[in-house]
């Protein structure tokens, strides 16, 4: 609880998928009406249980505010990651938040899970039970894999207590997805007598089985009946619809919600088992069966969404980020219909310029310092204009109730709907999250997230990474044009800034004056102290040129100790010149050197037109700056 809120995050992936899109709105139903607001943390891919690669969306599960919850929801089944789960489940322990997991089992955690061992048997009978198979056929999913071994033991269990004798040419192996499946369908078709059925491990072997068997010639049911099993919502849009077990996802958001108020108003641990439900349909010859219309009404939706005009808008969108030339301009094409109800925060060390936060590793060492770089109910704050960034100089360590943040998205959990979070990466690397408060849950809002995460991370990181190269280049030009000893243009500096300067016509006919600048003794500080102190002297002459010299002037250095600037406008030379003779009588005052450091000047005044010839003007300056030295020497 925080500020009188009491908030409860729930960590999923696919907040789109609509059978998730459905245990999200029950869950927020159940949960608003006790007080509660809910938080989800959402990956858009999924990462699987082995697999131990980095992804930078995980990171999303960093950002969980463990003070301020009163408990974790885990969608296990849908993150696909017991190191994610884990670490969640450790953090949220540390800080003594209860944790409900969703299909799953760990240590110290509240878990609800549905029974799959007898929702398969309920299948199974069914099909052998009723429809009086004899020759039944198993679809497995991969061998040694624990759901798969379990859902065979119950299907030799069913045939034994049928008096139906098991064999090994009643099992294949289609490891839960279509391709195998399609492998093992290609091998029974092939054989000289068919199974009167085949009973698959999950509903896509089952739509899968149900395609080759009709592709082959076959009618189902008529000549072969077929049945799945999960649930899942493809199988009422196939033909014929599949047989199968529901494993309700409102069943699931209702436990889920009457564990979680337990958990926390009491602090010990409550476990739950849902019984599936069997789903009589059209491919065992059953009548069709439809289930939840609206979670099937938003599975058609999600399905065509992914197919309009929204990915043409958000592919522009990111180009127009990556050729931004500022920051400001780079923000402002975020307001964008596609972009509603959003909050974009970033970690503030994105946007120095001095490394490049991609591909530089001192980052990972540091906590991240967010800063909110757009929010869009707010859109005149994040003009091109008048964008500036409000950076908070208190360090977050990642967490999104820092107090920069912690005002505005308790204010956004008023709406009564859920706070849907996604990490922003770029090149691997998360910089940042993007919030999304929908006030409504249309299911075309949930899909949009995925493909607008990518591209606000893609706009923004891209950005980023031009602004660095672009600053690299710069730099490089600089140390390319800049004398390398005294930081004032080299001869080819001057040229490219005196030839923009005239073609810009910006002094034209205005006065020009040309100062040579030649330093006496550097002969003698060589021989007797040395060429560094040799060096030290340029550099003193050098400062002192450029500290006397106005706006609208050009110091260089032509080599050697000879230096001149080029001065736009009228000015008076000859008080610049006693500037240049007063900074360097303080400088040898305090120096301590054993020596002084001295210049001689000369100048020449004149208008700039299209006659004047650069060359001849510093010609006739160093003329004149070898007579004051000539006079000075005599």
């Amino acid at each position: 609880m925080v500020n009188e809120k009491k908030l409860v995050a729930l960590c999923t992936s696919r907040v789109y998928d609509p059978q998730i899109h459905g245990y999200i709105e029950r869950l927020n139903k159940l949960m608003r009406a006790q007080g509660y607001s809910l938080l989800i943390f959402a990956i858009n891919s999924d990462i699987y249980w082995e697999e131990d690669r980095p992804a930078a969306e995980k990171y999303v599960f960093d950002l969980l505010p463990y003070d301020d919850l009163d408990a974790v929801i885990i969608m296990n089944e849908k993150i696909k990651s017991r190191k994610i789960a884990q670490k969640v489940i450790n953090a949220s322990i540390l800080h003594d938040v209860p944790v409900i997991i969703a299909d799953g089992n760990y240590y110290n955690t509240s878990c609800i899970n549905f029974d799959y061992e007898k929702g398969f048997e309920q299948i199974v009978r069914h099909m052998i039970e009723t429809h009086k198979v004899k020759r039944p056929l198993m679809m497995a999913g991969q061998p040694d894999n624990d759901f798969s071994n379990q859902r065979i033991e119950v299907f030799k269990k069913v045939l034994s207590e049928n008096n139906i004798e098991y064999n090994d040419s009643m099992l294949s192996y289609g490891y839960f997805w279509a391709d195998p499946c399609k492998i093992a369908m290609k091998e029974v078709l092939s054989r000289d007598t068919l199974p009167d059925a085949i009973i698959c491990a999950n509903d896509l072997m089952a739509i899968t089985a149900t395609e080759m068997l009709i592709d082959a010639g076959y009618k189902v049911p008529e000549d072969i009946i077929v049945s799945g099993f999960d649930g899942y919502d493809g199988i009422f849009f196939n033909s014929p619809k599949i047989a199968s077990v529901s494993c309700d996802i409102i069943h699931m958001a209702d436990a889920t919600a009457e564990v979680a108020l337990e958990a926390i108003k009491d602090g010990k641990t409550h476990n739950r088992d849902i019984i599936p439900v069997l789903i009589p349909n059209e491919s065992c010859g059953c009548p069709d069966h439809l289930e939840h219309p609206q979670l099937l009404s938003n599975w058609f939706k999600e399905s065509f969404s992914r197919n309009n005009d929204d990915n043409r808008v958000l592919k522009r969108l990111s180009a127009f980020m990556l050729n931004s030339n500022t920051i400001g301009e780079m923000v402002s094409h975020l307001d964008c219909y596609k972009t509603d109800n959003i909050l974009v925060a970033v970690d503030r060390r994105i946007f120095d310029e001095d490394s490049n936060y991609f591909t530089s590793d001192d980052t990972n060492d540091n906590p991240s310092v967010f800063t909110v770089i757009y929010d869009s109910d707010f859109p005149e704050k994040y003009k091109k204009d008048t964008f500036t960034l409000n950076f908070s100089r208190g360090r977050t360590g990642g967490n999104i109730m820092a107090p920069m943040l912690k005002n505005r998205i308790l204010e956004l959990t008023e709406s009564g709907f859920p706070l849907i979070f996604n990490a922003l990466d770029y090149m691997g690397k998360a910089f940042g999250f993007v919030c999304y408060y929908f006030r409504d849950f249309n299911i075309s809002n949930y899909t949009n997230t995925m493909n607008a995460t990518n591209t606000i991370g893609n706009g923004i990181g891209g950005y980023v990474n031009l602004r660095y190269q672009r600053s690299l280049l710069e730099k490089m030009d600089e140390m390319y044009l800049r004398d390398s000893l005294t930081g004032i243009y080299n001869r080819i500096g001057f040229r490219n800034t005196f030839d923009k300067l005239i073609e810009s016509g910006e002094f034209k006919d205005e006065t020009v004056t040309v100062i040579m600048s030649d330093m006496d003794g550097l002969k003698y500080i060589n021989d007797n102290f040395g060429h560094i102190e040799g060096d030290s002297a340029i550099v003193t002459v050098a400062n002192a040129l450029s500290n006397s010299l106005p706006e609208n002037s050009i110091p260089s250095r032509i080599g050697g100790d000879e230096l001149f600037a080029v001065i736009f406008g009228v000015v008076d030379p000859e008080e610049i010149i006693k500037r240049i003779n007063s900074f360097l009588d303080m400088y040898n005052a305090s120096s301590g050197k054993p020596y002084k450091v001295s210049t001689s000047c000369g100048f020449i005044s004149t208008t700039l037109t299209d006659d004047f010839d650069i060359s001849q003007a510093l010609k006739q300056a160093d003329e004149i700056m070898y007579a004051e030295k000539k006079r000075k020497k005599a």
